[in-house]
């Protein structure tokens, strides 16, 4: 069972651990920059966002810098995890079918004894690893920087905004993994994927305080709250559910289309 996802987990293994090198030391940079910047944000924290653009504190939900939790929300959350993760997760759904029958591999799977529709379920779940790794390997580095630089956070804050990030990331994946069958080549259904993640992104942002706010009930931005957790220790775990229904009806919605389509030779 699952022989595909674990072969493909295997080969995602080594570019996991350069992803969660690379947002370590981008945790890191952010955290260790942080106190020579602490205290003029406690003096004049207000001054200083009312010096940012309205769009860029709207877009980036910026709520403070006069603490290490909110510097790091801006910082390395809402701008490493929700953007540039979520866009690399969406980017690694979207070859995980298509490159396959791009390369004409996928004609080699379907001749064995396994279901097309398990077939897209194993490969999306072999985004597994990087998601796993990335949120077990940072949490500690983010951590143990900070008490280094006198400045702890909490622990049970941290694990928890982590584990939150675990179904945001895979309902990334999962927009990847629709574009991943809607077309059979890799590099459109790559810049396909970004571009809808990042649409939604900014969808969600921009439509956030107006009359059309409901229309970005669609993005799982929405669900995914740094800011919440690491300033006011606020955990929705509604939010999560949605989330997980998110993946499983996209995933359900690739198994559906992939059944139903011609694989080019």
């Amino acid at each position: 069972m699952l022989e595909l996802a674990r072969y493909d987990g295997r080969q995602r293994l080594k570019g996991s651990l350069y992803l969660s090198a690379a947002m370590s030391l981008l945790a890191v940079t952010v955290v260790w920059i942080y106190p020579s910047f602490s205290g003029s944000f406690d003096d004049v924290d207000e001054e200083f966002l009312q010096a940012y653009p309205e769009g860029v504190i709207q877009l980036f939900d910026i709520r403070t810098m006069a603490s290490l939790e909110g510097f790091l929300a801006f910082e390395l959350y809402v701008f490493g995890w929700t953007i540039l993760l979520g866009l690399y997760l969406a980017y690694l759904g979207a070859g995980t079918i298509a490159d396959d029958v791009e390369r004409g591999r996928m004609d080699v799977l379907l001749s064995m004894p396994i279901s097309r529709a398990r077939t897209v379920a194993e490969k999306f779940a072999s985004l597994a690893v990087p998601i796993i790794v990335v949120n077990v390997v940072t949490p500690i580095v983010v951590f143990v920087a900070a008490t280094l630089v006198g400045e702890p956070i909490s622990a049970a804050d941290l694990v928890a905004l982590h584990a939150l990030s675990v179904p945001y990331l895979f309902a990334c994946g999962a927009i990847g993994l629709v574009a991943s069958v809607a077309v059979d080549r890799v590099g459109i259904a790559q810049r396909l994927a970004l571009g809808i993640t990042f649409g939604l992104f900014m969808l969600e942002s921009l439509l956030t305080g107006t009359d059309y706010e409901s229309v970005g009930a669609v993005a799982p931005m929405r669900y995914f709250d740094p800011n919440a957790v690491l300033l006011e220790s606020s955990i929705d775990p509604v939010h999560a559910g949605i989330l997980v229904a998110m993946t499983l009806v996209l995933v359900v919605t690739s198994q559906r289309w992939f059944e139903r389509s011609d694989i080019a030779s």
